[in-house]
């Protein structure tokens, strides 16, 4: 991928990130933050929070684009080791298990006091799960290769579910508030690597074709160049 792709790639990221968590803030903090403030005309503030919280996304969506990264050396790394992408499939499939087990016993149980916690807990992993299979579907659709559903659905699954710790790890006052926020920006940064990237490096790949023949036309235009002066040469020499 060229440099300037990857800074459009990149800033894409970063703007749905800050965008989507906004919004969440917007949605999951209006009761018992925004909702009062604006009350109160404290515009300052609610804006301050908000921005806050849009920051809060951009540091998540580069968590997510380190992390899409690192996933596909994990990949490559993967399917050299196994020999064989059957047997890394399968190794995909047992760790995203293992990272939902983890979740719901460490990371819920502990702090599921009452039916509500439990029931946000798994609705926000069902969410999760469903965004995952969706884009993972559409991943497919969209190279018609159907041995990578499982990779898309490793990489939405177990990499959402590791870069969501940061929340779950995270335990003090209005925790599920930000557990609640900060999965849906994960999953829309993730969805959009995941989805987009190919498009990028075909961009790049059009861009360095274009690069390499203007450069070819160039060296042309330079040696027609260099033989017109050479004949010029000549001719004055005759002359003389």
């Amino acid at each position: 991928m060229t440099i300037r792709n990857w800074l459009k790639f990149a800033l894409r990221a970063l703007i749905i990130g800050g965008l989507v968590t906004g919004v969440m803030s917007l949605i999951v903090r209006w009761g018992n933050f925004y909702g009062p403030h604006f009350s109160n005309g404290e515009l300052t503030e609610a804006i301050s929070g908000l921005l806050w919280f849009v920051f809060l996304g951009f540091t998540i969506s580069m968590v997510c684009q380190m992390g899409y990264f690192a996933y596909l050396t994990v990949h490559q790394i993967g399917v050299n080791i196994f020999r064989s992408l059957t047997l890394w499939n399968w190794v995909q499939l047992l760790l995203m298990i293992i990272a939902i087990a983890d979740v719901v016993y460490f990371r819920f149980r502990p702090y599921a006091d009452t039916a509500n916690d439990w029931f946000l807990y798994i609705g926000l992993l069902a969410v999760l799960l469903v965004a995952a299979f969706l884009t993972a579907i559409k991943k497919v659709k969209m190279t018609n290769k159907k041995h990578i559903l499982i990779s898309a659905l490793f990489f939405m699954v177990f990499v959402s579910i590791i870069e969501w710790l940061i929340a779950l790890w995270v335990r003090t006052e209005g925790g599920n508030q930000y557990i609640t926020i900060l999965l849906f920006p994960i999953l829309a940064v993730n969805a959009f690597q995941l989805l987009e990237l190919p498009k990028y490096n075909a961009q790049s790949a059009a861009d360095l074709k274009k690069r390499e023949e203007r450069r070819k036309e160039h060296n042309a235009n330079a040696t027609k160049q260099q033989a017109n002066n050479q004949q010029t040469k000549r001719k004055k020499a005759k002359q003389k």
